[in-house]
């Protein structure tokens, strides 16, 4: 966001139950459950009253869930879909339909690069996003709307335990966790003009991630 911003952007953000003292956009925030069929339209409607036009969508948001194959249960593979995958959607359908050209970025995960069996409903909903792409840039390049995915990698924003982050940090070429602005940085750049011609890819930005390490 920061990125955005400091690049001239008028940034709307979106939470859950955003917590004091998160930073929010200068135009505007809105707390919405994106598990209710409406909440994307209303999303976009909202940002769009805050600051006109929308020219890029970002749709960083997740639902995770913590289950493997013996812990699954229904309710909660269809919440996280809903969140994930519907929401994610319904909010691409509404951005195209208000924008003139502009760019849609989503993020996705590693669930290509290494198994993730603690977190299968997650996992299945990211390879969703993932197949997505293409279909969705081919559909949307008549409006000169382009569309990418971003992988960021393992991403140190404070969620991780001890094991896992030294997991991780064991597969990661340069001993170290992705950061929130290594994943900013490449987001600013397909927002901005200089991206015209990328669109359908999912990009990998996750440092040379290596699932198993060296």
């Amino acid at each position: 966001m920061r990125r955005l911003e400091a690049a001239g952007a008028r940034v709307f953000t979106h939470g859950f139950e955003t917590r004091e003292g998160t930073q929010t956009g200068a135009a505007g925030h809105l707390d919405l459950d994106l598990a209710d069929p409406g909440a994307p339209a209303e999303l976009i409607a909202a940002a769009v009253a805050a600051a006109g036009r929308l020219d890029v969508l970002v749709a960083n948001h997740a639902a995770s869930a913590d289950q493997n194959l013996e812990q699954l249960t229904a309710e909660v593979i269809d919440h996280t879909l809903a969140v994930n995958v519907r929401a994610t959607l319904l909010l691409v359908q509404a951005f195209a339909a208000q924008a003139g050209r502009g760019r849609v970025i989503v993020l996705t995960s590693g669930q290509g690069r290494g198994p993730m069996a603690r977190e299968l409903p997650y996992v299945a909903s990211k390879a969703a996003l993932s197949g997505l792409v293409v279909s969705l840039a081919d559909h949307l390049a008549p409006r000169e709307i382009t569309v990418n995915a971003v992988n960021p990698g393992p991403t140190d924003t404070g969620w991780a335990t001890p094991e896992i982050l030294e997991q991780a940090r064991a597969a990661m070429p340069r001993g170290r966790w992705g950061t929130p602005d290594d994943a900013a940085r490449l987001i600013a750049w397909l927002a901005s003009e200089e991206s015209d011609w990328v669109t359908g890819q999912v990009i990998d930005s996750d440092g040379g991630f290596r699932y198993g390490g060296a």
